[in-house]
């Protein structure tokens, strides 16, 4: 079995470097990796560091840099798509192999987050380190469970169904994508099972340089999940929760913020998208001209 790991990345050359360097340690050592960068400056000096990482060039967006590390994959049977700011513990492939090769029918594994800075002000690769040296992680290193879908900061695709089905990232979803990691997943559900590996782990730092502003991410927290329900790929039940659940947080936590979050920006989005979805023009692309 040969396995990519895929990286995406916008901004963030000194936090990408640790991300590279942590996977050396990997105990099943990735067969390739790659890098989709915009600029030149994404990526600064890391090509010298490390010489086995290929790095390639695309116009900007996750699910347009995630669907050209894919169009570059041809020769692998699977790949793991990490976040720029993701620290995979030494284990991580070296569970995936296991269960892809013990579960056949998995087509969507999801690893299991130690510690998500997303939800918080962030964690340094220091902590990271930490944190993953204090983890105790399963005995059973290929234990796994169904899930709903694959958390884009760390999941991997077994390739022949996105293949034989030609799966690709959504690219109306632009930007940071928000939410194209679950439409992607889910349209592979009905060709296999999407899973949760207990001895894959990991710490996504939620690195908040190279963030977009708060009305885009509100705009995206309202407009994507109907896009996708009306789609197919989400329920509408979950679709409408998603979008009733943000718009509560923003507002709540709008009067008092956390440092690092724009709240009044996300529910000011929030409301322009709702206005949008009632007047017909919702669109996950108007966010490039907020």
């Amino acid at each position: 079995m040969r396995i990519a790991v895929g990286i995406a990345t916008r901004g963030r050359p000194a936090i990408l470097g640790e991300v590279l360097q942590e996977l050396s340690l990997q105990t099943r050592a990735p067969d390739r990796i790659v890098v989709c960068h915009v600029t030149p400056d994404d990526v600064t000096g890391l090509a010298e560091r490390f010489p086995r990482a290929e790095f390639l060039t695309s116009p900007a967006g996750l699910p347009r840099q995630r669907n050209r590390i894919l169009d570059a994959i041809g020769d692998c049977d699977a790949v793991l798509f990490l976040d720029d700011d993701f620290i995979a513990a030494p284990r991580w492939l070296e569970a995936l192999e296991g269960v892809l090769e013990s579960h056949p029918e998995c087509v969507v594994a999801t690893g299991t987050v130690v510690a998500d800075g997303a939800k918080g002000p962030g964690i340094t690769p220091e902590a990271a380190r930490e944190i993953l040296a204090a983890d105790t992680p399963p005995a059973d290193l290929l234990g796994v469970h169904g899930h709903f879908n694959g958390y884009g900061c760390n999941m991997a695709l077994r390739l022949a169904p996105v293949r034989a089905h030609a799966l690709r990232f959504d690219e109306k979803l632009p930007l940071y994508g928000w939410y194209e990691d679950l439409d992607l997943t889910r349209r592979l559900l009905p060709y296999g099972s999407i899973y949760r590996l207990h001895g894959a782990r990991g710490v996504h730092l939620g690195t908040k340089s190279g963030r977009v502003p708060g009305i885009k991410l509100g705009y995206s927290q309202v407009v994507n999940p109907i896009y996708l329900a009306r789609k197919g790929s989400y329920p509408w039940s979950h679709a409408l929760r998603s979008v009733g659940r943000h718009l509560a947080m923003n507002l709540a936590r709008s009067a008092v913020p956390e440092p690092e979050v724009d709240r009044w920006g996300r529910f000011r989005g929030n409301l322009r998208g709702l206005m949008d979805l009632a007047t017909g023009r919702a669109d996950p692309e108007r966010i490039l001209t907020l």
